[in-house]
């Protein structure tokens, strides 16, 4: 038993077979958490867009009459 298990271990087929199969796992793994990273930069894009946005209207607020700020800000508005 222990002569195979040492010819198997020792075979450089195997040896071969065994780091491929490793570094397909670890190409996996390493694909897997780039992805996360890009989807992580995707939404901080976002995000940061929404809050040009957010003081962009709050900036147009800033200084002016009820009734002007109505109007002003229609555009705004998802009517």
């Amino acid at each position: 038993m222990t002569a195979l298990l040492v010819w198997f271990l020792s075979n450089p087929t195997v040896i071969a077979i065994g780091a491929a199969i490793v570094g397909a796992v670890g190409l996996a793994f390493q694909q897997r958490l780039a992805g996360a990273k890009a989807e992580r930069n995707k939404q901080a894009v976002k995000d940061a867009a929404a809050g040009t946005e957010a003081q962009k209207i709050d900036d147009a607020v800033a200084g002016r009459a009820p009734d002007d700020n109505r109007k002003e800000l229609g555009k705004w508005s998802r009517s």
